[in-house]
């Protein structure tokens, strides 16, 4: 299952694939950075979307002690698809090799050094940062250790380097700025809402027994504090045996062991049921079967999950964020997670086939068309 950030980073490389235009990627590698070019970037979407298997580790990748397999592959494969390599410090020579007027673009919250951005701007190259949130800063409680620092680091070069951030949101964009202000001039800001492709819903992959049978919710998202999955826990148990079927979709992330001892100790015959390593048609295939998609996220910078299951003609619960209004309107039923009893009367109405009003029709959600339309007509 692809995270938003994934997400994001695939649409851009599509879109600039997509244009009769020169495209070059800068990759970091444990051993230094690579250059690719267009026809090495379509190589790397194809293996990306699984039109094209990954490679074996080579030499230098087995030199390496940890890391997962797939990422020495990956990086395997960027060294055979690179037109010129270069240590770190050299990474101002393997810009030389780039034609004039080159725009820089940062889309995933990587790679945010000085050592590559001053490289970039001593090559007279725009760069324009993608930010997808300012979460680390402002709630540094849901951040793994040592995160939030480091982050802090990142968007105070973005403010120093970038010449123009695109914003997902108008209240990032805030946020953000909110930051930024306090720490000297503040660059050119967009906003331009994520794009959603949705994957075709496909019940044949679905693990044996799903979809169930008989009225269900789904929450989607990776299992971290901000998710805030300990609240649902919360209502399932007041809703007592006779309460619906909650699928909790979702990798286990980060600081949050209360939450994964409670999900370790659930009866696999109980109300909730734990649904990890789902492929995204299966995902969109139970969602669009749920009575209802709950989203009690305390902080998001956009929010996939309800986006996508309203487009799947899903019902959505969420927490009352100013955020999820810029771009959902009034297609969900929005519920602070002060108030759980009007998370439980909502949840216990829709099992029983209540509120029809709120299935969605006719929602439109942002498209990758509507945000390049405002990134690259900016840009000029």
């Amino acid at each position: 299952m692809a995270t938003g950030v994934d997400r994001v980073e695939l649409a851009y490389l599509a879109r600039f694939l997509s244009e009769n235009t020169p495209c070059f990627g800068l990759v970091r590698t444990a051993f230094g950075y690579l250059l690719l070019d267009r026809a090495g970037l379509q190589s790397v979407h194809d293996r990306t979307v699984g039109q094209t298997p990954w490679g074996k580790p080579d030499g230098l990748s087995r030199l390496l002690r940890g890391g997962s397999a797939a990422g020495k592959s990956a990086e395997a494969d960027f060294r055979k698809l690179s037109i010129a390599r270069a240590a770190p410090w050299r990474v101002p020579t393997l810009l030389r090799r780039l034609p004039d007027n080159c725009a820089y673009f940062n889309v995933g919250h990587s790679n945010l050094t000085d050592r590559v951005l001053s490289a970039v701007k001593g090559a007279g190259i725009d760069i324009n940062v993608l930010v997808h949130d300012v979460i680390p800063l402002e709630y540094p409680q849901f951040q793994r250790p040592g995160t939030v620092e480091p982050f802090r680091d990142k968007m105070m070069r973005v403010r120093q380097y970038a010449d123009l951030v695109i914003y997902n949101s108008a209240d990032t964009q805030r946020r953000t700025q909110a930051h930024m202000t306090s720490w000297g001039t503040v660059p050119k800001g967009i906003v331009a809402h994520l794009g959603t492709v949705l994957p075709r819903p496909d019940a044949a992959v679905l693990p044996h027994g799903l979809p169930p049978r008989g009225p269900y919710f789904v929450t989607v998202g990776t299992i971290e504090p901000r998710k805030n999955h300990g609240f649902l826990l919360d209502i399932w148990e007041k809703l007592g045996p006779d309460a619906p079927l909650l699928l909790i979709c979702g990798s286990r992330g980060w600081n949050n062991d209360a939450v994964f001892d409670r999900l370790d100790a659930l009866d696999p015959a109980g109300p909730v049921r734990e649904i990890p390593k789902l492929s995204d048609a299966a995902l969109a295939a139970l969602v669009k079967s749920a009575t209802g998609s709950l989203f009690p996220s305390l902080a998001e910078g956009f929010g996939l999950p309800p986006v996508e299951a309203l487009l799947l003609g899903t019902r959505v619960l969420c927490n009352d964020l100013e955020v999820l209004h810029e771009f959902l309107g009034q297609m969900p039923v929005y519920a602070g997670v002060s108030d759980q009893y009007h998370w439980e009367t909502v949840i216990r109405f829709w099992a029983t086939g209540g509120d029809q009003a709120h299935v969605p029709t006719g929602f439109k959600a942002p498209t990758w068309d509507d945000h390049f339309n405002i990134v690259l007509s900016i840009r000029g």
